[in-house]
Parts: C-alpha cells; sequence; structure tokens
C-alpha cells in the first residue's frame, strides 16, 4: 500500500495553505481529508461590508513564494478584480473576497478532499494508519503516511446552558447570517460578546433597527468594548521572531504573557466602534431616546424561555449585583475552543506529553512532543497552540510560517526560506 509522505486532517485556512506550498514546490506526496460537503470559511458571518483585520499579503502562500499561483493577487488577476482591488485603496481584504478566494485555492488542489471524516489515526510504530470515511460514497478507506497534521480548528463556546431552549432563539455568532432573516423579526434582540464578531453584529442590527422596530441590547463580560491595539510596533508581536522568543518562555511564564498582551490579541477594530458610535450620534441628535442597551461588565449566566420571551440572568459583576432582563433573542458571540477529534485522547494522550489537563506540550516546529524519544514519524498540530506558540497562534499572517517550519522539517531540507530578524523589536537577551 501507499504511503504518504503526509497527511492533513481537515481543511482550513492553515492546512489548505500546506496543501498548496506543498504541491507546488516540494517532492512531498501529501493528501488532505475534511468531512465538509465543499470547502466554506465561516460562512455564518460573512457579513456585507466587513474586511478582515490583516493585510492581503497574509494570504495562503505570499510570505513563503510570493510569485506561487495560489496568491490573493493572482485570485484576482484570474477574477479580473486587480483593477477594482487597486481601486479599493485597502489593504485588508472583503470577508466575502477571502473566503472565494480559499475556495478558489482548495477547488484548484488535487490533494483536498472533501466529504471525507477522519474517523482514527493509528500509530503503527513506523508510520501511520489514517481512516477515513468518504460519507458520500459511504466507503471506509485506510491511508498510510510518515507524517500526520491535525488542522482540525476551533468549533463554537457556548458558556451557558442553552439544552432547553430553541436553537433559533439562542445562537452562537457562527451562525448569524442563517438566522438573521428570522432574528430582526422580534422585538428584542441581544447580542453578547466583546470581540470583533460581536460588534459586527451589532453594527448590522443597528443598521436595520428603524426598519424593522427592535430594541437591541449588547453585553460583555469585560471590562469595555474595548478597540484592538493595531500599532505598527505592537503589531510585532505578530512575526516569527516573537514566536521564537514566546517558545522559549517557560509555561507559566507563556501563561502569563498572553494575560498581558490581550490588547494585541482580543478586541474590536477601531473603524467598527467608530462607525457604531457615529450612528448612535446621528440617531440621538434632538434627545431622542434610543431603544439601545450597551453595558460592559457583565456576565449572561442562564437563560430559560417562559412562554415566548427569553429569559436572562446575569450579573454586574464588579458591584456583585445581579439581574434579569428579557429578550427574544441572543446571539452569543462568545468565541470559540479547540476541535479535538475523540479519536485522538483515546490513540494518543497516554503516548504525548501534556503542560496541564488540557494543554499539550507541542515543540518549536509545532509537534507534539512523544514520551517516547525516539518517535521520528511526526504528528504535527496546527490546532490548540496559543500556549505554546503565543498570542498569533490563530493569526492568518503566521499561518505562512507554520508551514515553512513543517515542510522543512519533513522534506529535511530548506524548500521555502524561514524569514527572522526582519522587524525592529528585540524581545529578549
Amino acid at each position: 500500500m501507499k504511503i504518504y509522505d503526509l497527511i492533513g486532517i481537515g481543511i482550513g485556512p492553515y492546512n489548505l495553505g500546506l496543501a498548496a506550498l506543498t504541491t507546488e514546490r516540494s517532492e512531498l506526496e501529501t493528501i488532505f481529508f475534511d468531512q465538509n460537503g465543499q470547502f466554506a470559511w465561516h460562512p455564518g458571518m460573512l457579513i456585507e461590508g466587513t474586511d478582515l483585520q490583516v493585510s492581503f499579503l497574509a494570504d495562503l502562500v505570499t510570505f513563503a513564494n510570493p510569485a506561487s499561483k495560489y496568491t490573493f493577487l493572482n485570485y484576482l488577476h484570474h477574477h479580473d478584480r486587480l483593477y477594482p482591488f487597486f481601486l479599493f485603496h485597502k489593504f485588508e481584504m472583503p470577508r466575502t473576497e477571502y473566503a472565494a478566494y480559499l475556495k478558489w485555492v482548495a477547488d484548484e488542489l488535487p490533494n483536498c478532499h472533501f466529504q471525507s471524516t477522519v474517523q482514527d489515526v493509528i500509530d503503527h510504530g513506523d508510520h501511520y494508519e489514517v481512516v477515513v470515511n468518504h460519507w458520500k460514497e459511504q466507503e471506509v478507506t485506510s491511508y498510510l503516511t510518515k507524517h500526520v497534521v491535525l488542522g482540525t480548528g476551533s468549533t463554537p463556546l457556548i458558556p451557558i446552558d442553552t439544552e432547553n431552549v430553541d436553537s433559533e432563539d439562542v445562537y452562537h455568532s457562527s451562525q448569524y447570517l442563517y438566522h438573521k432573516d428570522h432574528t430582526i423579526q422580534h422585538k428584542h434582540i441581544t447580542v453578547v460578546g466583546s470581540g470583533q464578531s460581536a460588534a459586527e453584529i451589532f453594527y448590522d442590527l443597528l443598521k436595520l433597527q428603524d426598519r424593522y422596530d427592535f430594541e437591541l441590547a449588547w453585553y460583555t463580560r469585560s471590562p469595555g468594548f474595548l478597540e484592538l491595539d493595531s500599532s505598527k510596533l505592537g503589531q510585532e508581536t505578530f512575526t516569527p521572531d516573537y514566536v521564537n522568543y514566546f517558545q522559549q518562555l517557560s509555561f507559566p511564564e507563556r501563561l502569563d504573557s498572553l494575560d498581558h498582551l490581550g490588547h494585541l490579541r482580543n478586541g474590536i477594530d477601531g473603524s467598527t466602534l467608530h462607525h457604531i458610535f457615529d450612528l448612535l450620534y446621528h440617531r440621538s441628535v434632538g434627545g431622542k431616546s434610543l431603544p439601545v442597551t450597551i453595558q460592559p461588565l457583565t456576565e449572561i449566566q442562564k437563560v430559560t424561555k417562559l412562554g415566548k420571551q427569553l429569559t436572562v440572568e446575569a450579573e454586574q459583576w464588579q458591584q456583585g449585583k445581579d439581574f434579569q432582563f428579557q429578550t427574544d433573542q441572543l446571539i452569543l458571540a462568545t468565541g470559540y475552543k479547540p476541535n479535538i477529534p475523540d479519536w485522538f485522547y483515546s490513540r494518543f494522550g497516554q503516548k504525548i506529553e501534556w503542560e496541564d489537563d488540557k494543554r499539550y506540550k507541542v515543540d518549536q516546529n509545532f509537534k507534539l512532543v512523544f514520551k517516547d524519544k525516539q518517535h521520528d514519524h511526526h504528528f504535527y498540530t496546527l490546532t490548540n497552540l496559543e500556549h505554546s506558540h503565543g498570542t498569533g497562534a490563530t493569526n492568518l499572517g503566521l499561518a505562512v510560517d507554520r508551514n515553512i517550519r513543517i515542510i522543512n522539517e519533513t522534506t529535511g531540507k530548506t524548500v521555502y526560506e524561514q524569514k527572522l530578524g526582519t522587524i525592529f523589536t528585540s524581545f529578549g537577551l
């Protein structure tokens, strides 16, 4: 049976970039599987008029190979959009266009296979067996590989009990566009969260408020609706140089560093906050009372449905005061958690080293650290990396650097040059 050099599990932007880079330049035999029917990047959050928070240079391949045919600029060229993007006068890509670019690359690559759920990965000592259910064909097939890359991304985090509430009434922000038409027919809508997704949904609904005549509330546990630090020197933490520095810190030092860099990791784009404030200001001219509530320092604790309305129990945690309010729709922009398959724990949980009960140990080149030090068929992960590689673990601008390290290590040579020492900030001694 054929043995691949590398099998990728999950096809999001990270593994998709790896598939493109290995196809185009390396001699690696690779294949990638995804359980979904086709490629789709956050389809429930592609709100019209929203942009990515990173430059178009943070596409799938440019930082490794600007001459690649899989660059965003080449996508624009193929779709006759170079001049419109030139006149767009922005470095940031529209979210809808980024999603279309990713799908174009996925459709172009011969080594990406959808409708294929990885059911198991078995360690045979000198190789892995990857068991795949090709569900459309109702066929289960085993593939052999020297190395594995786990790129299963994240799954919505819902921190409150919603078990007895209809999913059309309480849902995660990732499902927003699927429920939007239903949501705006109601009289009271509440958004929960302090990040960019919460702000984009709140602003999208705010623009529709006069037309559909609903009350709108926005709560967050955070101390404020804070702007993301986009200062140029501050952004140098999203570079390979900082990742190298961060990776050398002890586990407690890394966790402490993540807390200190919250202003760079989390927050809302300044322009979004300005748009929200400006719209509120214009609508309040003449002392007009607005059917809007914006409140930080508030933790949503429980939601129940009595009759037609939802009853939400909350706490203003700084004052230690509990209160309740009624709403018809509750949208939870409460973030994501790592999506680790069940087979991972049963097959590898006891074989690898852990830094605590939730975070596995990962080396500089994104490999899991096995207790058996002679383990030379590698298991790479692009998921659950903040504790090991820092604030840029989910940053698109660093995805290419991750893939460069994986490709160079698995080939044993420099296929793509890693760029270090190109920034102005020094992080360590």
